[in-house]
């Protein structure tokens, strides 16, 4: 019965357990990014994004208020007193242990008091409230407490406001955005339109050298593109293009084009061979031929290498770096910019996940949008 057509194979379990591995591993980091651009920096720094639905308990280094301030300070049975709340007015946090000292964190419970000396005294409830009295006027900035304090899930928005909306930040980041748009675009499309072109005349015109011309471009889709960089820069400087958007448009172009020859090439190879010679039949031209009947067949494999050469050049790194980026930084792409924030913001791990998230939003779009039509063009020209 297994080898009967239409049985369902015996390691089909195993087939279905690959794919779901495979479509986790990717879910997983994408799932985190998006977790974690939404979380604060003390919860990123004290416990993995699948913790970020539950409690969590973390040491935190708080500060009461500024007793020179005006109003804070009040004389209540003869004692210079400041009330208020460690955490604010707004936080649900509960306090296990405190104190005074970071080298004595647990030195107190919640309603204990903690003798500051000089006549201070100071006690902290399980919500964080707290009560600072001293027998003369308190001065100076606020009092350091250490807690260990179990603090709810937190979730904020300010990660966005920070990256699209608020300061230098801002401008930098919509302007990347921009940029990127800039080179995507015509990067992804100036390699179809000749791509196409291409593998038409290799598929249905014959020429001499045709075999040549096809082997030669089997032959340039192992060639590492960091072999070219340095000479098509040179190149580039040369005949005056330099760096800039059209530099960069042309370097992408030659190094999609082995790619989407070769998949237009094998699936325009695929078609059947009775409509385009009844169209020579009826009088129709190459050019006739091509953009009247072979295009429009043709769309899955133009859509799958769109989608490959979209997302290739979307995260790109190393070509808009050689080619593209300037001194003034006008020109600046998403992915150097992620790697700007990481040089300055070392720390700040939610705004470096929120605006590597804003980064992989679009190819995710695009990804999803087009990706039934991946498939039937990686396929093409697989079977007779």
């Amino acid at each position: 019965m297994d080898g009967m057509v239409g049985s369902k194979s015996s390691l089909s379990w195993a087939v279905n357990i690959s794919v779901v591995l495979l479509v986790m591993l990717w879910l997983f980091p994408t799932v985190g990014l998006l977790v974690s651009s939404f979380r604060t920096t003390d919860q990123i720094s004290s416990n993995g994004w699948w913790q970020s639905l539950f409690p969590t308990e973390q040491n935190v280094s708080l500060r009461t208020v500024d007793p020179d301030e005006d109003g804070v300070q009040q004389l209540v049975n003869g004692l210079y007193t400041v009330e208020g709340n460690v955490f604010g007015d707004t936080s649900e946090a509960v306090i296990s242990v405190w104190g005074v000292s970071s080298r004595a964190i647990d030195s107190f419970g919640p309603g204990d008091t903690a003798d500051l000396g000089e006549g201070e005294s100071i006690t902290v409830q399980v919500d964080g409230s707290y009560v600072w009295t001293g027998a003369s006027e308190l001065s100076g900035r606020g009092q350091r407490v250490f807690a260990t304090a179990e603090t709810p899930p937190e979730f904020t928005t300010d990660n966005y406001r920070t990256v699209l909306v608020d300061g230098n930040t801002t401008d930098s980041m919509a302007k990347a955005f921009f940029n990127t748009l800039t080179v995507t675009i015509p990067a992804t499309i100036i390699p179809i339109v000749i791509a196409a072109f291409a593998a038409y005349a290799l598929a249905w015109m014959d020429f001499p050298g045709r075999s040549i011309l096809i082997a030669l471009v089997v032959g340039l889709l192992v060639v590492p593109l960091q072999l070219a960089l340095i000479p098509l820069l040179r190149l580039h400087l040369g005949i005056g293009i330099g760096k800039g958007y059209l530099g960069v448009w042309l370097a992408h172009t030659g190094f999609g084009l082995p790619l989407a020859i070769y998949l237009l090439r094998n699936y325009m190879v695929g078609l059947p061979r009775d409509i385009i010679e009844n169209a020579k039949v009826d009088g129709a031209t190459d050019f006739q031929i091509f953009t009247k009947i072979i295009l429009p067949l043709s769309f899955p494999a133009l859509a799958s290498f769109a989608i490959f050469q979209f997302l290739w050049t979307w995260n790109d790194l190393l070509v808009a770096k050689v080619f593209l980026i300037d001194a003034t930084g006008q020109t600046t792409v998403m992915t150097n910019q992620i790697v700007e924030l990481l040089g300055t913001r070392g720390g700040n791990w939610e705004i470096l996940a929120t605006a590597a998230f804003v980064s992989i939003s679009v190819p995710l779009v695009v990804f999803f949008a087009m990706q039934k039509y991946l498939v039937r063009g990686l396929l093409a020209g697989s079977v007779k």
